[in-house]
């Protein structure tokens, strides 16, 4: 089975997060994809509880036999995907591991601690956007693992649903995230938003 690692924020968790991972199993790249949210050590501006993004994410994928939960980060105080990557490796001995990377994320792999330990252990499935031009990433990187998908990113954006929730803009934000978890955001007076 080739199970696909998405790591992020999920701040909040939105339809292009679910509409990346159903793409990448409906054109075959993998046959489940598990959801691993940052803990709360995750060094990022207006991070809400790590809870609440869980619980999001959970609402959000329900009723999804190949889209699952992980709360692996969460419980572990800071991790690295490496560890992250070899914790799901130890789980799923028979099968083949890879990481849901952004063309964002790619550009800075080599920052990361023990890069190279992923790149030569891990397949990474490269998410394209088209304001980055791929070769030029490509060429730097250098590794074989490295599968770039023809799954595009739209524009939706965690940071602009923050920004439409702080300033009521409901029209966007009806667009870009689930209702049940804009109900579940409401109800927990997240982002500054109140019923």
């Amino acid at each position: 089975m080739k199970i696909g690692i998405f790591g992020g924020s999920f701040n909040p968790p939105h339809k292009m997060h679910k509409n990346i991972a159903l793409n990448l199993i409906k054109n075959k790249y993998l046959d489940k994809v598990i959801y691993v949210p940052t803990g709360n050590k995750y060094n990022k501006k207006d991070l809400i509880d790590a809870m609440d993004r869980y619980n999001m994410l959970k609402i959000m994928i329900e009723g999804y036999k190949n889209l699952e939960l992980s709360n692996y980060e969460i419980k572990n105080t800071l991790t690295y995907t490496y560890q992250t990557l070899n914790y799901f490796k130890r789980i799923y001995k028979n099968d083949e591991i890879y990481f849901i990377c952004g063309l964002d994320n790619l550009k800075e792999i080599t920052t990361w601690k023990n890069y190279e330990y992923i790149l030569n252990n891990f397949k990474i499935l490269v998410i394209k956007r088209n304001d980055i031009d791929i070769n030029n990433i490509l060429n730097k990187i250098n590794s074989k693992d490295i599968i770039v998908t023809n799954i595009k990113l739209n524009n939706i954006s965690s940071t602009n649903i923050r920004k439409n929730l702080q300033n009521k803009k409901a029209r966007e934000i009806y667009n870009d995230i689930e209702k049940n978890v804009l109900k579940y955001i409401e109800k927990n007076n997240l982002y500054e938003i109140k019923k």
